[in-house]
């Protein structure tokens, strides 16, 4: 919560924020289960003992090997809540932030990389409904086609939201709130995007060895999402237009944030 000078504090309202920050949650929770369901599942049927998918190739079976299977209506139900809440984790950001409960862009190019980074959601989450739709038994091209589509398009999102707070944090030196969050998501995109130029790779040169990083790029994509748990929560107890570009350049000296309230 902000506090500004010349005002007493700012009344709190510890749950004025539940509602949104569990969107990110709810796409953690539906992703990591989902995909904890398709794991558990193949290890149930043998695992790596022997191929049990018609579409598997090696001795370990690819997320799409399990997902076209029986268990594809589970997949593609994860995988539209999955993109839904996450798209929408960032245009909710994107609104928090214009309207002043999120500290505000001073900079033009600041909010230009915030919509490309939901440009990026946006197209990302397509890329994840349509290759659980066109599964890779059925639709192997098409499938391959949808999957690049969604890491592209989530790289594009963590990028842009990346250098959006970078250049945020250089505003508003003073937020340790906003140096966490950027520093966070780039370690997320670093790791992420060395993983998926493995794993593009590997699909060429090593199935087995693919097939594992594509289960650990999954299990990491659930952690880079609660990450905007974090920065949503940072509107907690923050009134609408409390914070806009006319009044935080006069704060830098003299705002502080507690700490977590409950």
């Amino acid at each position: 919560m902000f506090r500004t000078r010349g005002q007493n504090a700012t009344e709190h309202h510890p749950k004025s924020h539940w509602w949104y920050v569990w969107i990110p949650v709810c796409s953690a929770v539906v992703w990591f289960g989902t995909i904890l369901a398709l794991l558990a599942t193949w290890l149930a049927e043998g695992g790596t003992h022997r191929p049990r998918y018609s579409s598997q190739q090696e001795s370990i079976a690819y997320i799409s090997d399990v997902g076209a299977d029986f268990l594809k209506p589970l997949f593609v139900t994860g995988c539209v809540i999955t993109a839904l809440t996450f798209f929408f984790s960032l245009v909710i950001e994107r609104y928090l932030r214009h309207s002043g409960r999120l500290v505000p862009t001073m900079r033009r190019r600041q909010t230009v990389f915030g919509v490309l980074a939901t440009l990026g959601a946006f197209i990302g989450g397509a890329g994840l409904i349509l290759l659980s739709v066109f599964d890779t038994k059925r639709f192997p091209h098409l499938h391959r086609v949808f999957l690049l589509v969604f890491m592209a398009g989530v790289a594009i999102s963590a990028l842009f939201t990346v250098v959006e707070y970078r250049w945020l944090s250089k505003d508003y030196e003073f937020l340790r709130e906003l140096r966490i969050a950027y520093v966070v998501k780039g370690v997320f995109v670093l790791v992420l995007v060395a993983l998926a130029i493995a794993f593009g790779v590997l699909l060429e040169t090593n199935l087995n060895v693919g097939a594992v990083v594509e289960w650990t790029i999954s299990f990491l994509f659930t952690f880079y999402l609660l990450t905007y748990y974090y920065d949503l929560r940072q509107a907690r107890g923050v009134h609408k237009g409390q914070l806009n570009t006319r009044t935080m350049p006069n704060e830098r000296r003299g705002a502080t944030i507690s700490r977590w309230r409950q």
